[in-house]
């Protein structure tokens, strides 16, 4: 296999080509083929969206763009550059960013981390040079959250996982600004499998931003990411995702969390694009007083799009506490599902869970569904779930127009107050760009 695209099937010879290529550790190669046998092994889901188009024979499994990740922008390939300046992020991270990165198609392109962090032990880099650079810390936490035979995309993603993000915040340091992340897939038919890791270590605090985008093509193309999380005793973290794949993704994602004592974990989960989404952020709350609260909304927008989103939560020990707040908006034929699963362990006394499951239907024909699942163990637990779909009727539509506003101007409104939580929770520039994508996600009522 040259350095191109990789497009034969999942195989053991592409596996063991594309390590070679990335001259990986042995035990990286075991990691891959191990994940490789568990994707062979594992069934589809038997729920949820209908994934019978995803042909895996038919995927590039490696597009190589980068030999490594540059620090200048300088550096980077001008088409590559092009595409990532007419996307805002060379000027949002001189404004708004701690550090970086940026992917085209399977390597990461562009990584850079402020000289104040680096002097204060952080580590920021993509995933390949972490490996390279930092291979015990890579291997004690690999996998241990996310192991390979989690689940059959989770498996696809270990044999195949190429770029990504690592991210180590030392002891008590706290990060002031986002670091970002953004990935582009700019291929027909191509299989995004990146890897993220992020260790936040006793006390500290950061804060993850993750973008993502592609070019329309009538082709699938597949992106199937794996993210783990690593919270020590008193960190705090936050993981940002504004996903707006174009609708020819299959987005199949697998994030997840481990929260040690007294740690907090936020994760704020934006999905407006793809052809079908199923992700479903989890935390493990392991230590003693940990904490999570998670922000999500999903826009589903036309037919045959099913945004398939929610989360999973395990109460592991003694008075920790979760808090879902699940937004959906259904138009133009679309459907939004929501499956939450929480489960309160033997031993987890103490605990407090709060679910809030809320769906907007903009039109007669879209669709919205919720799949909440609860499972307790002991009885010494607070447990809500709250749901409530709504629709937006011609008669409230009418009352705001009679104040000299027009039907697309008074359906933003009513959506805008809808997500308004949500976007309290971004940094100003995100919260403007997604109350823009958002109206153009809803478009003109075509009833």
């Amino acid at each position: 296999m040259s350095k191109a695209n990789a497009t034969s099937g999942p195989s053991i010879e592409l596996v063991k080509e594309i390590s070679k290529q990335k001259s990986e550790p042995s035990w990286m190669l075991a990691e891959r083929l191990a994940g490789l046998l568990a994707f062979e092994n594992l069934g589809m889901p038997k729920w949820g969206p209908d994934l019978s188009a995803l042909n895996f024979d038919d995927l590039s499994y490696y597009v190589h763009s980068s030999d490594k990740a540059h620090r200048s922008w300088d550096d980077v390939p001008t088409k590559t550059r092009q595409t990532f300046e007419a996307l805002g992020l060379p000027e949002a991270e001189q404004q708004h960013l701690a550090g970086l990165g940026a992917q085209y198609e399977s390597d990461a392109v562009y990584h850079n981390l402020k000289k104040k962090w680096e002097a204060a032990g952080v580590i920021f880099s993509d995933f390949d040079t972490a490996l390279r650079e930092h291979p015990d810390i890579v291997k004690k936490y690999f996998g241990t959250v996310v192991p390979h035979n989690d689940n059959k995309f989770a498996g696809l993603n270990t044999a195949f996982w190429s770029g990504g993000s690592f991210v180590y915040v030392p002891k008590g340091v706290k990060i002031e600004e986002p670091l970002q992340a953004y990935y582009r897939i700019n291929t027909k038919k191509m299989g995004q499998f990146e890897r993220t890791l992020i260790i936040a270590a006793e006390g500290s605090h950061v804060h993850y931003v993750e973008g993502c985008t592609a070019p329309t093509y009538s082709e699938a193309s597949l992106h199937a990411a794996v993210v783990e999380i690593i919270a020590e005793p008193g960190a705090h973290v936050r993981y940002t995702t504004i996903q707006n794949w174009s609708k020819n993704v299959y987005n199949l994602v697998t994030k997840r969390a481990h929260a040690h004592e007294n740690s907090f974990i936020e994760w704020v989960d934006g999905n407006l694009g793809s052809r079908v989404t199923m992700k479903y952020p989890g935390v493990v709350l392991k230590g003693q007083g940990a904490r999570t609260e998670l922000l999500s909304i999903a826009s589903a927008s036309e037919v045959g799009q099913v945004q398939d989103s929610g989360c999973s939560i395990v109460h592991a020990a003694p008075n920790t506490t979760s808090k879902i707040i699940s937004k959906s908006i259904s138009s133009h034929g679309g459907t939004a599902n929501f499956r939450g699963f929480i489960k309160a362990k033997d031993g987890a006394t103490g605990c407090k869970s709060f679910t809030q499951c809320d769906s907007l239907i903009l039109d007669g024909k879209s669709i919205a569904n919720a799949y909440p699942m609860a499972t307790v163990e002991n009885p010494d637990i607070e447990m809500s779930h709250e749901a409530r779909v709504s629709k937006v009727d011609d008669a409230r539509l009418r009352y705001i127009m009679s104040r000299g506003i027009s039907k697309k101007e008074a359906m933003a409104l009513i959506v805008g107050g809808f997500i308004e939580s949500f976007v309290k929770k971004l940094p100003m520039e995100y919260a403007v760009e997604m109350n823009r994508l958002i109206e153009l996600e809803i478009g003109e009522d075509d009833e």
